[in-house]
């Protein structure tokens, strides 16, 4: 299950409009003041320019490969979750049994035993996916308008319901208020489930070598929970996110200045073949400001809502949507009724979240 995003130039011009019709404006004005009002002193040599986008280029280019890199090992980690997940509720089906124990459970009773292992489990991950989508104070998505106009319209299911609410249908009254007792909920599953289990081995529904099987699962699920936690609790490096913010303004700024000289000392040289052209030749320097200025905004916006993969966006990891595929695939192979089975959340714009 990834992510389903089909962006086209359009939807990106979209989410960009705000700082596109600025960066056309600058340029508009500039080419003005240069062309119209002679302030021939804003010009900028091209070659410092030049060389503080090359720069600039790089400074990008490792903030958006580091943003991959998070959303890479986030996406691991949860497909870690997912085969954990189906290896839980094949190992719960087979190895809780009467076989061992001197005390049978009737088919009902054992039944249940099983349900409440394989809905604990889904309570961890649901209370997982509700703190990875909580908000940190470095978080920037939704600083940004656009940003937030899409977090609008997008469907989050953790902010559509409480994780009180979600924890409900999986958890008794008892371990429900346990859990929201808890600072760290989700590994509070963890500890009922290892309860639990501890439980069923000493009444010997489950064998010794099991239980120590299930133990190394339920180790192995506070494993890719720390490593999911580690991705969520230590953002990416502020120094160089503020910094590559602050160098793509600046050389934004300087751009226009030493494009438009440019522009200008072309119009000279093709002023004796094509006249009415070079007269006006002047002002393709706005169009063209704009299309640069875009292209490298816009590369370092990526970055920035890339370098945090739970937030929310529409190139996040969409936990929320494997969760529910997980839980879907074990209520289905625990013979559950569909109707009983919820649906899996709904997609909007192609983006599952």
């Amino acid at each position: 299950m990834l992510t389903k995003v089909r962006y086209t130039l359009k939807e990106m011009i979209l989410w960009t409009r705000g700082e596109t019709l600025l960066f056309v404006l600058y340029a508009l004005l500039i080419t003005f003041l240069y062309k119209v009002l002679g302030f021939i002193f804003i010009d900028m040599p091209w070659t410092p320019v030049a060389l503080i986008g090359t720069a600039v280029a790089f400074i990008v280019g490792f903030q958006n490969n580091a943003a991959y890199g998070r959303i890479w090992e986030a996406r691991k980690i949860w497909g870690g979750i997912v085969n954990n997940s189906r290896s839980w509720g094949m190992m719960i089906q087979s190895m809780l049994s009467n076989e061992y124990t001197d005390k049978a459970m009737d088919d009902k009773e054992l039944k249940k035993h099983k349900q409440q292992l394989v809905y604990r489990h889904i309570a961890w991950m649901t209370a997982l996916r509700h703190a990875m989508r909580q908000s940190k104070k470095w978080e920037v998505f939704e600083k940004h308008r656009t940003n937030r106009e899409w977090s609008r319209i997008a469907y989050i299911p953790e902010r559509v319901t409480s994780l009180s609410d979600d924890l409900l249908e999986y958890l008794t009254p008892e371990e429900h208020a346990y859990v929201l007792s808890k600072d760290n909920k989700q590994a509070a599953v963890l500890y009922l489930q290892s309860a639990h289990l501890k439980d069923l081995k000493e009444r010997k529904i489950i064998w010794e070598f099991s239980f120590l099987e299930l133990q190394s699962m339920l180790k192995e699920q506070f494993e890719l929970q720390g490593k999911s936690e580690r991705i969520k609790n230590f953002p990416y490096p502020r120094q160089y996110a503020t910094l590559s913010h602050q160098f793509v303004w600046m050389f934004l700024i300087l751009l226009p200045m030493s494009l438009v000289s440019e522009f200008a000392n072309i119009a000279d040289k093709v002023k004796m073949v094509f006249p009415l052209i070079a007269e006006h030749f002047i002002w393709l320097a706005v169009p063209f400001c704009g299309v640069v200025s875009w292209i490298f905004h816009t590369m370092m916006r990526i970055g920035t809502v890339g370098e945090n993969p739970f937030e929310g966006s529409a190139n996040d990891v969409p936990i929320s949507t494997i969760a529910r595929g997980i839980e879907r695939d074990l209520r289905q192979l625990m013979d559950e009724e569909e109707e009983q089975i919820p649906s899996q959340f709904p997609e909007k714009f192609h983006v599952q979240m």
